[in-house]
């Protein structure tokens, strides 16, 4: 019986716990205090499908092998971010400008032979076989995302925002108490739906091709996207963030858009009005303030950007 528990247990999670002096006990490890604050969990739920939690802050980096790295070459990484409570300060104040997400990679984007362990992490890590997971439902209309993404045979990446739903369910992988005799067959099963309610998202995009990608590019798109997040008053020109990303206008937008499944412009007027939400409820700025502080010069333009995107006209969401 402890032989079957020590399976459960992934390795690297052991190793990991090796290193800190320390051991892994039911699934989880505690950073000891000496090396900073937090905890890891992790769990093999069968030879298909495994799962890390990691959320912690470590004050010395660490580069642990990765000893399961022929197996993850089946693998499709979920990984789930910003979706901690905001109980730290440090993620506090990380999370204000990172909304909770998942990037979903294939096999070939998803890790190195080493994975880095750095100072600070906060993210769940969900690896499925790309075979076991095409047997979970039916295949036989696949649309072209799922069916390159199942396919697990060129560099893919795609990130999806995490609505309530989904919120809802990872805080019940993280908080809920659950009787040891059950607590694998429960993370498997919340796992599992986490995966399900997120290919149905996938399968709602439209790209009818997707092109390979590399770290370059997708370091590339990833900074186009934070510079616009750290300046929602300028809305973006293409021609602009294109030479400074130093690709092509087309790729650009080809590209941003099969990864975030959004157009540049609207990904960056979804989050102008979430930030214009925040600053009408929490900071109370009066609607003209606020319009003007998110780049408007037409006041009435701002409320009906911000009434498609939030559904109420500004000064009746500031009252609700």
């Amino acid at each position: 019986m402890e032989n079957h528990k020590q399976q459960t247990i992934p390795s690297i999670l052991k190793i990991l716990a090796h290193s800190l002096g320390t051991e892994v006990k039911n699934g989880r490890l505690d950073i000891p205090s000496k090396f900073g604050t937090g905890y890891c969990a992790g769990f093999v739920f069968n030879k298909y499908i495994r799962m890390l939690i990691l959320n912690y802050d470590l004050n010395v980096d660490l580069i642990i092998e990765n000893p399961e790295i022929n197996a993850v070459d089946r693998m499709i990484l979920f990984k789930f971010q910003n979706i901690f409570p905001q109980t730290d300060i440090l993620l506090a104040a990380k999370q204000l400008k990172a909304p909770p997400s998942v990037l979903i990679a294939t096999s070939s984007l998803n890790t190195d032979a080493a994975i880095p362990v750095h100072t600070n992490i906060a993210t769940i890590n969900i690896e499925v076989d790309a075979n076991y997971l095409s047997g979970l439902f039916d295949t036989s209309e696949k649309t072209p995302v799922l069916q390159s993404l199942l396919q697990n045979s060129q560099p893919l990446l795609f990130e999806q925002l995490i609505y309530p739903s989904l919120q809802k369910t990872v805080d019940e992988i993280v908080t809920e108490s659950v009787n040891e005799t059950f607590k694998l067959f429960f993370l498997r099963v919340k796992a599992e739906e986490l995966i399900c309610r997120l290919l149905m998202e996938l399968e709602k995009r439209e790209e009818k091709h997707l092109f390979a990608l590399n770290n370059h590019d997708i370091q590339a798109i990833y900074k186009v996207k934070e510079r616009m997040l750290q300046h929602l008053e300028t809305p973006p020109i293409i021609k602009e963030i294109a030479f400074s990303a130093k690709m092509s206008p087309t790729k650009l937008k080809r590209l941003f858009k099969q990864i975030f499944g959004s157009s540049i412009f609207n990904y960056y007027q979804k989050f102008r009005m979430k930030e214009a939400a925040m600053l009408l409820k929490d900071n109370k700025l009066s609607v003209s303030d606020v319009g003007y502080k998110l780049g408007f010069t037409n006041l009435s333009h701002f409320s009906r950007v911000f009434t498609e995107h939030i559904g109420s006209k500004p000064k009746q969401y500031s009252r609700s």
